[in-house]
C-alpha cells in the first residue's frame, strides 16, 4: 500500500498543486483510482488492466456446481 500511496502522490497530488478545494482533490482522486484499476496496463498481467484481468480470472475459476456438497 505504501508504494501505491507514493505513486498516487507523485502522479496526481504533487504535479497538480495548489489544489483549490477538497472537492477538487476528491474528484481527481476518483478519476485516478478509476484509471489505476480500469485503464492502466500492468506488465505482470500481460499488459491488461487489473479489472480486466480480475474479470477473466473469476470467469475461468467458477466453482464446479457438481462438486458442491450439501450437508
Amino acid at each position: 500500500m505504501e508504494s501505491t500511496t507514493g505513486l498516487y502522490k507523485t502522479e496526481l497530488i504533487k504535479p497538480r498543486r495548489p489544489w483549490r478545494s477538497l472537492a477538487q482533490v476528491e474528484l481527481a482522486t476518483t478519476e485516478w483510482v478509476d484509471w489505476y484499476n480500469h485503464r492502466r496496463l500492468h506488465y505482470a498481467l500481460n499488459y491488461l488492466p487489473p479489472a480486466a484481468y480480475e474479470s477473466m480470472f473469476y470467469a475461468h475459476s467458477q466453482p464446479d456446481q457438481h462438486a458442491l456438497v450439501t450437508v
